[in-house]
């Protein structure tokens, strides 16, 4: 295949890239494309899909994402998870993955900060750090050969949260961006899209939050910055229920066209169905 053909046959898979395929469906026949999930290579070394999804390309895996399908994290991903059991130097952490996440505590930051080799009193105070029910945030460092993902929170941006609400939605809708972490003081919530498909809304925080971590305590938030974390919740499961790819700037949007109906009335069908296309109908302007 000579320079010219090459060129065409990735441009042709550049336009395949944002649509749908079936199992068994070509995604790709250039060997310079490394197989990633949902994909497999056929007699003729082609690159062929074994789910029904969509064809997601990062440089040069290629992987077919399942709408319904379970996560399966790659290293770098950001997840929210539930904390279910703490062991021997390792919390077990529900990600909605097959398998249970694993934080090892060699992988935490100590509180305030501390880097250090960590001690038999630091494993005899896990449950301080992290204990069964805390909702954390950390980043996939790694896979282990049975799938299971291994989590670390070396970064004050990680760790456990405080007060705010969380949201399931399947993380093919999570558009995978470099920035999943968003401050929005102007409508008063702080959104976490994390790639596991658990998105969380919690106040939005100030200079020093963002510099010292996640704000814990447990004062009862003003009544405004409840409404607006509510607000924010409908309209993140009116885009779950109308298939909306979730961003920053649709979720956005979203809580912009909310604003013309109480909150109580934003899971009304009628309400979905006109904000839902209002949304849709700006996306396609653009």
């Amino acid at each position: 295949m000579d320079l010219d053909e090459d060129v065409q046959y990735i441009d042709e898979f550049e336009s395949l890239e944002k649509h749908l395929v079936l199992p068994g469906d070509l995604v790709t026949g250039n060997a310079s494309y490394m197989r990633g999930h949902g994909t497999f290579l056929n007699s003729q070394n082609e690159l062929v899909s074994s789910v029904a999804g969509k064809v997601i390309k990062i440089n040069k895996l290629i992987s077919v994402h399942a709408p319904r399908a379970r996560f399966t994290g790659e290293t770098g991903d950001v997840v929210v998870g539930r904390i279910i059991e703490v062991g021997h130097r390792k919390w077990k952490v529900e990600t909605g993955a097959r398998l249970d996440s694993i934080l090892l505590l060699n992988h935490i930051n100590l509180p305030g900060g501390e880097l250090r080799r960590k001690t038999i009193e630091d494993e005899m105070m896990m449950r301080s750090f992290f204990k069964e029910g805390d909702l954390i945030v950390a980043e996939v460092q790694s896979t282990f050969q049975d799938g299971s993902l291994s989590l670390h929170t070396r970064s004050l941006r990680y760790g456990r949260i405080g007060q705010g609400t969380l949201v399931k939605v399947p993380p093919l809708l999570v558009e995978r961006c470099k920035v999943l972490f968003y401050n929005l003081p102007m409508i008063g919530v702080h959104l976490i899209l994390a790639n596991n498909g658990y998105i969380w809304i919690s106040p939005s925080r100030t200079d020093e939050d963002l510099e010292y971590g996640f704000d814990l305590s447990l004062e009862q938030l003003p009544l405004a910055t409840r409404q607006s974390i509510a607000r924010m919740r409908n309209c993140i499961l009116i885009m779950k229920s109308k298939k909306i790819m979730l961003s920053a700037p649709s979720c956005i949007k979203c809580f912009e066209e909310s604003m013309a109906y109480e909150v109580s009335e934003l899971l009304n069908e009628n309400v979905m169905d006109k904000i839902s296309k209002r949304l849709c109908s700006k996306q396609g302007d653009k």
